[in-house]
């Protein structure tokens, strides 16, 4: 019975394979390059956070978002089938080997082995191809045997010939088997579902539910069948002609409507449950890697992971963002978009593409092919639609699209776009702006005028906007903004620049927004202030969206402003207030890198369409499910390093509890590192794979950061030189939408380097006090020292100061000896002055007598000398005068020390005669002077010294003025009175020698 339903089947006429939507999601690519692994990925699956697993031909696969990680398996087979289970557990399969990674205790993954479980005989198995969890087990399967895990015991079940595919269901656990067919698992007992001979010949690939709860299979070359009461009938696709040649590999269910089938040959699939409708297909021309599928796996989030023969690729799936090509063989460049009479109409590079939309809301669900609109071929610039009619901007001129038919108004004219005028009646003027200036154009119902180009201004004019005033209002991107004037056929204008109130002369761009010309500059939105005649900061809008470089701007129906800044499209949606501002701004980064620098381009048509021009293609968002789909994101802390000469693993990114796996770190899981350990690398991401480069980090270090970073889209951080102490690495992520995730903590200690522990700093403390009692005895023994010192610095100095006294002492007498000195030479000299002037009065005196005498005894006739006799008298009492000698001896006692006083005390005895003699000897003078001064002769002077000596009882040979020096000083000395020096003169001065002079 059931060939009989197969036979017919194949020959019912197949539905002709049907169209793809317009809209394809982003397939994102990775290569073998990338995730550093083998090229075959036999099996995925997902943990609890959302990471993904892959059985790699090298090991087990890892991907988190962000990085890729590979954990070979001990004996480096390629492994076949992975599950990740809800403790924890991430079984594998491989050749000859199975087993199950477990985080250790620094959260890296370790691979634990099932065989030692094994009995000797059961050691040796082939490949484990499929795990499944059921009835609190574990099952693995391998070509010969069935191994059953229960509480860490292991039930082997033999296959009856081979075991071909292992399946599970809401509905039970399902196996192939060569002989048996398709038997169930039910009650600890195999049953057969379906024993039919017609699928002993096939490979059974897949197996679900259907929607009307009767069980799909897939196989391999056969199709699709529903099993009903053990009996097979073939259910049919859209897609049948290709499942019997391209083989069907995989199928997985993605929601109770579609159903993803991959093939090994012509990619992947999307059908209708229902009614086998290919919703959509994916391929290499879509841009998957390869169309060799070996498994589908569809994510938390809806995605679905080709694991591919060489490769994996990421279908985002469920997102609303779309590309559509309008030529899938070349990737055309897209710069504008018009939905006209239900039509879709893409500008691209090489013309004009349109397709036939089919009713559907959001457009790129239609079901549709493009196709070139005739005569349209090279660069289109824009649309528009006037009075119902579809006007194109051509490289090549003006050109107006009606069906299938197009009309050139203008050739050889490059038309960048068209704005209307002013109306009168049923006529419209539209004002053209071209490469070579402006041109006119008059618009009566479905008829143009031939284009007239307005005299007074040749410049290319891309960018025009009309006020309401109707002053025409064109920029310039490296002059200005033109202000112009129509008048009739030709134009008056002024050309505003930077002089003029704008930030800059270039990259300035003129829009119509909320009923004002608004100028959108590299540092935010101006208006023209018709009163100062200058541009100024937009009152309306420079607020909102700051001093950003804006390069395009557009209002949709809903009254919110689309723009672009920065590559980056965004909308500021009034609809959907915060908390601070009564509008929000919403970024799409999925588009960063691919719209049209300098020929941006937004269409928003209505809330569930909006395009944007694109390199590659022309994008659609459903900004209306956009915002819906919307959830919160989540964030893993992957792994943690300290980076140094030799990079170490601290942490491998999987928190573990008593109870199995956890989300945040225990407490028994903080680790403590030696003080050399502080340079860290923290890699974090976010398991969010349809949100891709909409997701931004926000960090901080508790313990060394005071606040949270700015967010930003590097998913690692890296500290350096952190001291001893408790840390904790905590993290965050958001979407574009401002959702945030819960934050995630990660700890770990520092501890502080030996010279920093409770030890040595006691250790410290006491070698401090022994420092400063040390310190204590060595200042006070200084300070003791010091004193010693400075006593023998005071004696030294006071001997100096004696010394110094002393010596100022000897100056100061050297100085009284030298003036003492000086007096008694002055007082010598007087002396001598004296004594000279009595020896020259008595030698003239005598002269004088003597002359007198000869004169008297000479004169003829002789005079009589008794008249001469009282004048003889007198000049022998002015020879002889007393008081000349009292004179002569007060300067001569003041002179020689009272040496006539001490004679005359020492030898009471000598007259005043005598003592003249002392003194005149004493001075050395000659006896010739002698005999003058006493008015004697020198005979006289001989006898006076003779008597003298005989007086005094000197001896011959003794010299009679050492005599009387000799007796003076001994007296002096006996008494106490004073000393002489040693030439017996007390005042220290010198005199001649006391040894008597005769005169010649």
């Amino acid at each position: 019975m059931c060939r009989l339903l197969m036979a017919l089947a194949l020959l019912i006429p197949c539905r002709s394979f049907a169209q793809n939507t317009i809209g394809f999601p982003d397939i994102l690519n990775y290569t073998k390059q990338e995730y550093q692994g083998g090229g075959q990925n036999w099996d995925a699956t997902t943990d609890q956070r959302g990471i993904m697993y892959f059985a790699n031909t090298e090991g087990l696969l890892a991907f988190d978002g962000h990085y890729w990680k590979v954990y070979p398996i001990p004996n480096n087979t390629r492994l076949r089938s992975v599950l990740a289970t809800a403790d924890g557990r991430i079984y594998v399969g491989a050749q000859d080997e199975f087993g199950y990674f477990y985080p250790g205790a620094n959260g890296i993954l370790q691979y634990h082995s099932f065989k030692p479980l094994l009995p000797p005989d059961m050691k040796q198995m082939a490949d484990v191809w499929d795990i499944e969890e059921y009835d609190n087990a574990i099952w693995f399967r391998t070509n010969n045997m069935l191994f059953e895990l229960r509480n860490n015991t292991f039930k082997t079940h033999a296959a009856p010939a081979e075991w071909r595919k292992m399946y599970k269901t809401d509905k039970g656990l399902y196996i192939q088997d060569y002989n048996a067919g398709l038997i169930q698992f039910e009650n600890g007992k195999w049953k057969t579902i379906c024993g039919d001979s017609a699928l002993k010949k096939m490979l059974v690939t897949s197996l679900h539910i259907h929607p009307d709860g009767k069980l799909m299979i897939a196989t391999l070359k056969d199709g699709l069948f529903l099993i009903d009461k053990g009996h097979l009938i073939p259910w049919q696709t859209e897609a049948d002609s290709i499942f019997h040649s391209g083989r069907i590999f995989c199928s997985i269910v993605l929601s109770d409507q579609e159903l993803a089938v991959g093939t090994t040959s012509n990619g992947c699939f999307v059908i209708s449950r229902q009614n086998g409708r290919i919703i959509q297909r994916f391929s290499m021309e879509q841009g998957m890697q390869n169309n060799n599928v070996l498994q589908l796996f569809a994510d938390k989030r809806k995605n679905i992971w080709v694991a591919l023969d060489n490769g994996i690729d990421l279908i985002r799936y469920n997102t609303f963002v779309k590309q559509i090509y309008p030529h899938n063989k070349d990737q055309l460049t897209s710069y504008a978009a018009q939905v006209f009479h239900n039509k879709l109409y893409i500008g691209t590079s090489d013309g004009v593409y349109a397709t036939t939309l089919d009713g559907s809301t959001d457009f790129s669900a239609s079901r549709s092919s493009f196709s070139l609109v005739p005569n349209t071929k090279g660069q289109v610039w824009s649309f528009s639609v006037s009075d119902d009619q579809l006007l194109l901007g051509h490289h090549e001129g003006v050109f107006l699209i009606k069906e299938n038919i197009t009309q050139p108004l203008i050739r050889d004219q490059g038309i960048w776009l068209y704005r209307q005028y002013a109306s009168s009646g049923n006529t419209k003027d539209l004002l053209i702006g071209g490469y070579s200036g402006l041109y006119k154009m008059m618009q009566t119902g479905s008829e143009f005028t031939q284009p007239k180009h307005i005299k007074g201004l040749q410049e290319s004019m891309r960018f025009i906007t009309i006020d309401r005033d109707n002053t025409i209002w064109c920029s310039h991107p490296y002059r200005g903004i033109y202000r112009i004037r129509l008048m009739g056929d030709s134009l008056e204008y002024s050309l505003l620049s930077a002089k003029d109130g704008l930030p800059a002369d270039c990259e300035n761009y003129v829009f119509f927004i909320r009923n004002r010309v608004v100028v959108a500059t590299q540092h935010g939105l101006y208006e023209f202030n018709a009163s100062t005649s200058r541009f100024q900061q937009s009152a309306l809008l420079f607020d909102i969206f700051g001093d950003i470089p804006i390069q395009f701007l557009r209002e949709d129906a809903y009254g919110n402003i689309w723009f672009v800044s920065q590559k980056v499209p965004a909308i500021v949606d009034f609809h959907k207030p915060t908390n601070s501002q009564p509008y929000s701004v919403v970024y799409f980064p999925e588009l960063k890198h691919s719209i049209v620098n300098g020929f941006e381009f937004i269409y928003p048509y209505d809330e569930e369409n909006v395009f944007f021009a694109a390199e590659k293609a022309l994008y659609h968002i459903n900004y209306k499910k956009y915002l819906r789909l919307s959830s919160v994101p989540s964030v893993t802390i992957g792994r943690v390093k300290t980076i140094g000469k030799n990079d170490s693993l601290i942490f491998g990114g999987y928190f573990t509890g008593k109870d199995g796996p956890a989300t945040q770190q225990s407490k028994d899981q903080i680790i403590c590192l030696p003080n050399k350990y502080n340079n860290f690398r923290f890699e974090f991401a976010s398991p969010s794979y349809d949100q891709g480069s909409n997701i931004e980090y926000s960090y901080r270090l508790n313990g060394f950061d005071k606040e949270w970073s700015n967010w930003n889209p590097k998913p690692e951080k890296e500290y350096t030189n952190l001291s001893h102490g408790t840390y904790t690495f905590v993290v965050k992520s958001r979407d574009n939408l401002g959702n945030e995730s819960a934050p995630v903590e990660y700890s770990f200690i520092i501890w502080p380097a030996w010279y920093q522990t409770w030890i040595a700093k006691t250790v410290y403390v006491v070698l401090f006090l022994i420092f400063l009692y040390l310190l204590y005895k060595r200042q006070k023994s200084k300070f003791a020292n010091q004193q010693i010192k400075h006593k023998k610095e005071q004696e030294h100095l006071i001997s100096l100061h004696q010394l110094e006294l002393e010596r100022n002492e000897k100056e100061l007498m050297q100085v009284q000896n030298e003036k003492l000195e000086s007096d008694v030479m002055f007082k010598n000299r007087e002396l001598a002055t004296v004594t000279m002037h009595l020896v020259e009065r008595g030698k003239v005196l005598s002269e004088i007598k003597e002359k007198l005498v000869q004169a008297i005894t000479k004169h003829d006739p002789p005079l009589n000398i008794g008249n001469f006799r009282k004048v003889m008298r007198l000049l022998e009492e002015a020879e002889n005068k007393d008081e000349d000698w009292e004179h002569f001896a007060r300067h001569f006692d003041e002179v020689h020390s009272n040496y006539l006083n001490s004679v005359k005390k020492h030898f009471p005895s000598l007259t005043t005669t005598d003592l003249k003699l002392c003194a005149y000897l004493h001075i050395n003078l000659t006896s010739k002077e002698i005999a003058q001064l006493m008015g004697i002769s020198v005979r006289g002077v001989e006898t006076s010294r003779y008597r003298l000596r005989r007086k005094l009882n000197i001896p011959g040979e003794t010299s009679l003025n050492s005599f009387l020096l000799e007796a003076i000083a001994a007296d002096q000395h006996s008494n106490g009175n004073g000393h002489m020096n040693g030439n017996g003169n007390g005042n220290g001065i010198a005199v001649r020698n006391g040894s008597e002079q005769e005169a010649s």
